[in-house]
């Protein structure tokens, strides 16, 4: 994978997948520990059986966009893409100013939050941040073990891995920046690739238009501080994305004086391409539905 483009929004999941399986092993090369992390990661029936759920639950029950297994990879490529711009700029994180680690121990830390951040939504959307600590603690138990002989160590590591799961949507608001990170990786996966089979499952409103809206997120070294993610829209209802998910995501964490957020349109003469050619209120219930 480039560098700079955490994904090509245009591709099936299929092909998301594979991207976002070698960025991350790309990111990982230097880093042992969590390249091992990883691996042991996605073979963990647990955690795949959790990605599974999670995304029954909030795609076909909720009708919400993709929050399994792709979602979990997208934004750990983000993850670790975002870590080593902060680092190459000598930014002090979290994982080293506590004592817990070393910079590979923050990359650790920063993948597994992100990856298992939504895991919680396999028992409900409503207070997923916390089922999502509970359903974890077991999977970080097994994959610690197997790479940290040192207990209080790896309990240490846990700790901030769960603190970037609990927080990751804002509720409480992150305190480090590895958790931060996993909130902003959250807030970059914003692309129609997401979008889509909720909008087909029918579930029309702001948040799958917006999604539709959105053709690729490219992580970049910026030139002011050390992140810029750049946002291509084909749709300005591409911004409603960007606003409430991305931006809040930047403002509300430890990552506010590090990242910026660019979000422009490209290509069609200055047209925005149409996503809903009409919808109508549902005589019987509140809802939009596509005609």
């Amino acid at each position: 994978m480039a560098e700079g483009r955490v994904v090509h929004v245009a591709s099936p999941k299929a092909k998301l997948y594979v991207e976002a399986d070698q960025a991350i092993r790309e990111y990982l090369k230097a880093f042992p520990k969590a390249l091992r992390a990883y691996e042991l990661l996605i073979q963990d029936p647990e955690a795949r059986a959790g990605w599974n759920m999670a995304n029954y639950l909030t795609v076909r029950k909720l009708g919400y966009n993709d929050h399994g297994r792709v979602h979990a990879l997208l934004t750990g490529a983000a993850g670790v893409a975002v870590l080593r711009l902060l680092a190459e700029a000598g930014v002090r994180l979290d994982t080293l100013e506590s004592g817990a680690g070393e910079l590979e121990d923050a990359y650790l830390v920063v993948l597994l939050s992100t990856m298992l951040h939504d895991l919680g939504n396999g028992v409900h959307r409503v207070g997923h941040e916390a089922f999502g600590v509970t359903l974890a603690l077991p999977i970080l138990n097994r994959i610690l073990e197997k790479i940290y002989p040192d207990p209080e160590q790896r309990t240490a590591l846990r700790a901030l891995i769960l603190h970037g799961i609990y927080c990751h949507d804002l509720n409480p608001e992150p305190l480090t920046l590895e958790a931060g990170i996993t909130a902003v990786a959250d807030g970059t996966d914003i692309t129609k690739g997401r979008g889509r089979k909720a909008f087909a499952l029918g579930s029309i409103d702001i948040h799958s238009i917006s999604a539709l809206a959105v053709d690729e997120v490219r992580i970049l070294k910026g030139e002011r501080v050390p992140v810029e993610i750049q946002v291509l829209m084909n749709n300005s209802a591409g911004i409603f994305q960007v606003e409430e998910t991305l931006t809040k995501k930047v403002l509300r964490s430890p990552l506010r004086s590090y990242v910026t957020v660019v979000a422009m349109t490209e290509g069609n003469g200055g047209q925005d391409q149409r996503i809903v050619h009409r919808v109508r209120l549902h005589e019987r219930e509140d809802r939009f539905v596509l005609d």
